[in-house]
C-alpha cells in the first residue's frame, strides 16, 4: 500500500513447467511464477468509479491511418481496460451470490505491465489477478473469499471476454512460487476447483526462458484436440493421461533432485504435445525455439500454448553460453528465470 488509501498489487508472469495442457483435461500440472515480468494494478479511492486506460496499451490517438493499422496488426484491438471491467463485474456478482456485503464506495483502477504480449506467459490473467487483490483489500473481504476460489474468479473474468483457458495459469499467479495442481474430475466436480499444493522453489534447478520479441506466428491452424478428446479418441485420451502423469513424476524427480529425469520429462512433455496438436497448430516459430534449445542438448518445452519456452541446461554455464549464441543467431531473447516466492499472506493462509 502507498499514499492515503492507495492499494497496489503485483502479479507475475507464469511458466507451465510440466503437465500442461492437461489442466483442461482433468490432469495434473506443475507451474511457477517468474519475477522477470509482472503486471501492477493500482487502486485509489475516488468519487466516481473510474477505469483508467493505459497510455500505451489502450492507445487511442494516432499520427495517421497507417499507424493505426500497423498498431492493430501488431498489438490487436484490446488493452487492459476490458480485463479490469470484467473482474469488477465477476467480483461484484460473486460477492452478491455469496452474501458478502460490500461497502458503498468508489475507486479508480489503473494498471501497468511489462509482460511481453503473445508469449504464452499469461499477461492477461496477471492484470486480472492483481486487480482482484486490490478489490479484496479495498472492500476488506480477503478473509471471506478462499484462496482456492480466486483462480476461478480470474478465469471467469477472462471467460467473460471470450478468452479460452484453463485454471493452471491463474493458480500459479494467485499462489506465487512453485505449485503442484491436481485437476482430477473428482476434485473438479466435488470442489469446483483443483487441489493445489505449494512446493519449495529451492527444489528447482536453474531455468531459462526463450521468447521472440516480435512473435508473428503463434500457430495458425485451430486444433481439434479438444473435440477428439471429448469424442474419446484413444490416442488423445491416453496421450493426455501421460502428459498429466509427467507432472506427478516431475514432482518426485524435483523432490529427489533427480534433474536428469526432470530434463527427460520436460522433453517428453513437448513431444507429446506435438504428436497430439501437430506442427501446423504449434507454429514454426514456436517449434524453432524448442529446437534451438535441443540443438545444444538442453531440455525444453512450451511455457503455455506457445510464444515462449522454458529451458533447463543440465551441463550448466558452458551450455547456457552455447544456447545464448544460438538464440542470438535465431533472433530470440534468452533470460535466466528469476523465481518468485509464495504470494500468500497470513489472511490468505487462514482461508486454505
Amino acid at each position: 500500500m502507498e499514499g492515503e488509501g492507495v492499494i497496489k498489487h503485483k502479479a507475475y508472469a507464469r511458466v507451465g513447467l510440466l503437465g500442461n495442457p492437461s489442466d483442461v483435461y482433468y490432469g495434473n500440472t506443475i507451474s511457477l511464477s517468474l519475477a522477470n515480468f509482472s503486471a501492477t494494478v493500482t487502486l485509489h479511492p475516488s468519487n466516481d468509479l473510474l477505469i483508467q486506460p493505459h497510455p500505451i496499451h489502450d492507445f487511442v490517438r494516432f499520427t495517421s491511418l497507417p499507424q493505426l493499422v500497423n498498431r492493430l496488426n501488431n498489438e490487436g484491438y484490446y488493452g487492459g481496460v476490458r480485463l479490469l471491467m470484467a473482474i469488477c463485474k465477476v467480483f461484484h456478482n460473486y460477492c452478491k451470490e455469496n452474501s458478502i456485503s460490500l461497502a458503498e464506495k468508489n475507486f479508480t483502477l489503473s494498471y501497468d505491465t511489462d509482460i511481453p504480449r503473445q508469449t504464452g506467459l499469461s499477461g492477461s490473467s496477471a492484470i486480472v489477478c492483481a486487480a482482484l487483490n486490490c478489490l479484496l483489500d479495498f472492500y476488506d473481504v480477503r478473509h471471506l473469499i478462499k484462496v482456492e476460489v480466486r483462480p476461478g474468479l480470474v478465469l471467469a473474468a477472462e471467460n467473460e471476454l471470450g478468452i479460452v483457458a484453463g485454471l493452471q495459469d491463474r493458480v500459479a499467479q494467485v499462489y506465487g512460487g512453485l505449485v503442484y495442481m491436481d485437476f482430477s474430475k473428482e476434485n473438479m466436480d466435488k470442489l469446483g476447483h483443483g487441489v493445489y499444493e505449494p512446493l519449495d522453489v529451492n527444489l528447482l534447478p536453474p531455468l531459462h526462458l526463450i521468447y521472440a520479441e516480435n512473435p508473428s506466428d503463434s500457430g495458425k491452424v485451430h486444433s481439434q484436440v479438444r473435440q477428439r478428446w471429448l469424442n474419446g479418441e484413444e490416442f488423445i485420451v491416453s496421450s493426455m493421461k501421460e502428459v498429466a502423469n509427467l507432472a506427478k513424476e516431475g514432482r518426485k524427480a524435483l523432490e529427489e533432485k533427480d534433474y536428469s529425469k526432470f530434463a527427460a520429462l520436460m522433453n517428453r512433455n513437448f513431444d507429446l504435445r506435438r504428436s497430439m496438436f501437430g506442427d501446423a497448430a504449434l507454429g514454426d516459430l514456436n517449434i524453432k525455439m524448442v529446437e534451438v534449445a535441443r540443438k545444444v542438448g538442453a531440455a525444453s518445452k512450451f511455457t503455455g500454448s506457445g510464444g515462449a519456452v522454458v529451458v533447463y541446461c543440465p551441463h550448466g554455464d558452458s551450455q547456457v553460453k552455447q544456447l545464448q549464441q544460438e538464440c542470438d543467431q535465431a533472433g530470440f531473447v534468452l533470460q535466466p528465470i528469476e523465481l518468485v516466492p509464495s504470494r500468500l499472506n497470513d489472511i490468505d493462509l487462514k482461508t486454505l
